[in-house]
């Protein structure tokens, strides 16, 4: 009998629960759906009963009137519309944090982006000839300048761009790596799988600690497509270690006719061991 009694009272419970168009009519909803999106209401609506029938159903909680409850929704949805990135102050003691951005842009950079954008820009117009140019030019530009690459490719990220050159080099063959730069960066990406992505083959060679040239020479022949380096920039090894220089990695892969890629990471465009950030290799 008691039961019963628990159930029936639940159903009036949820009885209790205005409809989604009811709850559309409410003054608190109208007027939000004035400066909002009707579709980002009617999902805010849904979403939050959803929530509350899932806590009604849990601990038998009380249902609000339909028009305090409607106060609620519309307060909730407008707090959920606010930006989701909002300035913070950075007290980790990582200076260049992934999760908060990287680095500010310096005074100079924030202006010359508020100009560009406040109006039009020749981004893919070449205002000598009129005539149409591409986007990427002005960038290919400026990294030769500071640089002195032959030529350059820009994506967001560095898995993205390591993902790349793999498959423009290596694809379909051998890639070397010492097994202690099988590294992990946040998002999750494990080189590994962005070689099993670029199509080409893991090649590993040497031990956690310790490669050594010998250990690539071992591994060329006739499938070798490239010789990697990875920069391991979220972790050290220290005590009993060895690795190879670029220049070894790149003398012998000119014996063998083998191009050799240098994942750097983040890297730098110009020494900054002079204000305390040491180990950054340098573009």
């Amino acid at each position: 009998m008691d039961q019963n009694k628990g159930t029936q009272d639940m159903s009036n419970l949820f009885r209790r629960i205005p409809s989604v168009n009811e709850l559309l009519e409410s003054e608190p909803l109208k007027r939000l759906t004035e400066r909002a999106s009707r579709t980002v209401v009617v999902n805010g609506v849904r979403e939050f009963l959803g929530r509350m029938r899932e806590e009604v159903s849990a601990a038998a909680a009380e249902v609000p009137s339909p028009s305090e409850l409607a106060e609620r929704i519309a307060e909730w949805i407008a707090r959920a519309e606010q930006p989701a990135l909002r300035p913070v102050i950075n007290a980790t003691g990582v200076l260049l944090h992934t999760g908060l951005g990287r680095a500010p842009l310096a005074e100079e950079a924030r202006q010359a982006v508020s100009e560009m954008t406040a109006g039009y820009a020749s981004v893919e117009i070449d205002l000598a000839s009129g005539k149409r140019s591409q986007r990427m030019d002005v960038v290919d530009r400026t990294l030769k300048q500071l640089t002195g690459c032959e030529a350059s490719a820009v994506v967001n990220n560095n898995a993205g761009a390591t993902l790349i050159v793999l498959a423009a080099l290596a694809a379909g063959k051998e890639v070397i790596v010492s097994r202690g730069q099988l590294v992990e960066i946040g998002g999750s990406f494990r080189l590994p799988d962005v070689m099993q992505q670029g199509h080409v083959v893991l090649r590993e060679v040497g031990t956690t600690n310790k490669t050594r040239l010998a250990d690539y020479e071992r591994a060329m022949g006739e499938e070798t497509g490239a010789i990697l380096r990875v920069h391991p920039s979220n972790y050290v090894i220290r005590g009993f270690t060895e690795s190879v220089g670029l220049e070894d990695l790149v003398a012998l892969g000119r014996r063998h006719g083998v191009p050799v890629i240098d994942d750097i990471g983040s890297g730098g465009l110009w020494d900054f061991s002079r204000y305390g950030i040491e180990g950054e290799p340098l573009v």
